[in-house]
């Protein structure tokens, strides 16, 4: 008995330890990089080192995939900084990465989909459960522009940006307004194969989950043999995803390599105030929206974050959704969310529930009027918040589609498009944070819903 409560201290005490290491090396870490930014020195390359050695440590004791990854970011960062020129072909071992990931998406969308709603016999419920996930979606993308907005108008970061002169950069096309009945035919295939091809993500939902109703309709005898066939392709691809996930910690180090390399860390000063401004917004919505919503569906929130930790890691460092897709399909199923639930409801939250891009995109709205000296009247700040409501889910799947976005928006109300050249010098640093904001509000939806439904299942 007094060694099993021996060994209980012992662990208490070495988790104290590596949990100070890790917080005394981060300080390190990040003194040494901010004050780089001000004035370089050789010393503050070495107290940077020392904060990596000081991280190190606790990775190396606890083995966490997690850890690994975040560890992998902060040298990522390190390489961009001494080495520049070796971060930018560095960049090629991060593009394996997502293209290890992305071969993933497709079969993994068809399989859990198809299973999922073939497998639960009851129509009625996955038509409640899409009814339910809309409503969510719209209500909770809804604050998000509405916080973008106020953050926007409260710092008005954009006053006194000096614009680039005319002719000097090439302005980004602007892309078309896409109508409401544009959207509608996007949303269905034409063709599976092109639609796999070309990542549309919610297009390969739209006929899983026809095929599911209508492999739900057919026959018991003739139904399990498909059903076999796609619950079997369901466990072999998130095998699959554990095995790209031993390469993660290096694709994940090597795109903030790159990320900082190509763009240096002067090039966030004259954007910083932009910069604090979005991240504060994220901060806030998750204060005010995400949270009360987790705390009013009684969530297990220890348990939750600690679920949401890879997925959204892995969302911050590669700036892309779709390649922490599979580990937040398998976290939630692990959380105790049901298969026909995450089946459903991840995949529609790609190009519904984008919490992080449609904060970001209301933000950066009124941040462009405000650099371009145009002032927006409360009625057109309000009416742009209407028609991001749309546009906003009508890129899905399309790279830069956040800055395309934008860019139509600021079409339609009249902008320039220079401010938005200015802003692509650290749309990648904002990237990474709606990114992780937006696997995170899906991983929030999925538990919602379930709860909702009353099938979310708990843990003692």
């Amino acid at each position: 008995m007094n060694k099993a409560v021996s060994d209980k201290l012992q662990k208490k005490t070495q988790s104290s330890v590596l949990n100070v290491l890790t917080l005394v090396g981060s300080l390190a870490f990040a003194s040494g990089a901010l004050l780089s930014l001000v004035a370089p020195h050789d010393w503050l390359t070495v107290l940077r080192w020392v904060g990596l050695t000081l991280l190190a440590v606790p990775g190396v004791r606890r083995k966490s995939l997690t850890y690994w990854i975040f560890l992998s970011m902060v040298i990522g960062a390190e390489v961009g900084l001494d080495r520049p020129q070796l971060a930018e072909h560095l960049r090629v071992l991060s593009d394996i990465f997502l293209r290890l990931i992305k071969v993933i998406i497709a079969p993994l969308i068809l399989g859990t989909l198809i299973t999922g709603i073939a497998a639960h016999g009851d129509l009625r419920a996955i038509k409640r459960i899409g009814l339910k996930s809309i409503v969510y979606f719209e209500l909770v993308t809804t604050a998000a522009l509405f916080i973008g907005l106020a953050a926007a108008n409260i710092s008005r970061a954009g006053v006194g940006l000096a614009l680039p002169v005319a002719g000097a950069t090439s302005s980004p096309q602007i892309a078309p307004v896409l109508r409401w009945d544009d959207f509608l035919l996007h949303v269905f295939p034409e063709n599976l194969a092109k639609s796999i091809a070309d990542e549309q993500i919610l297009q390969v939902a739209v006929f899983a989950i026809i095929f599911g109703i209508a492999l739900a309709l057919v026959s018991q005898p003739k139904r399990v043999p498909l059903l076999n066939f796609f619950d079997s392709l369901t466990q072999t691809m998130f095998r699959f995803t554990n095995l790209v996930m031993y390469f993660a910690p290096f694709g994940v180090g090597a795109a903030m390599a790159y990320t900082v390399g190509h763009m240096g860390p002067a090039v966030l000063l004259p954007l910083g105030k932009l910069l604090l401004t979005t991240y504060a917004a994220f901060v806030t919505f998750v204060i005010v929206v995400l949270l009360p919503i987790a705390l009013w569906v009684r969530l297990p929130l220890r348990r939750f974050l600690a679920a949401i930790a890879e997925p959204a890691s892995i969302a911050f460092a590669t700036s892309t959704s779709e390649a922490a897709l599979p580990r937040a399909i398998e976290a939630m199923e692990q959380f105790g969310v049901p298969r026909e639930i995450v089946a459903f409801v991840i995949p529609a939250g790609y190009s519904f529930n984008m919490d992080g891009s449609t904060l970001y995109l209301s933000l950066a709205s009124i941040f462009v009027a405000q650099a371009a000296g145009i002032h927006l009247s409360w009625t057109q700040q309000l009416a742009m918040v209407f028609t991001l409501m749309l546009t906003s889910k009508g890129l899905a799947g399309v790279p830069r589609a956040v800055v395309m976005v934008l860019l139509a928006t600021a079409s339609t109300f009249h902008l320039p498009a220079e401010p938005i050249v200015v802003i692509l010098g650290i749309d990648a640093v904002i990237d990474m944070g709606r990114t992780a904001l937006n696997v995170t509000g899906n991983c929030l939806a999925c538990a919602v819903v379930a709860r909702w439904e009353g099938e979310l299942l708990t843990k003692s």
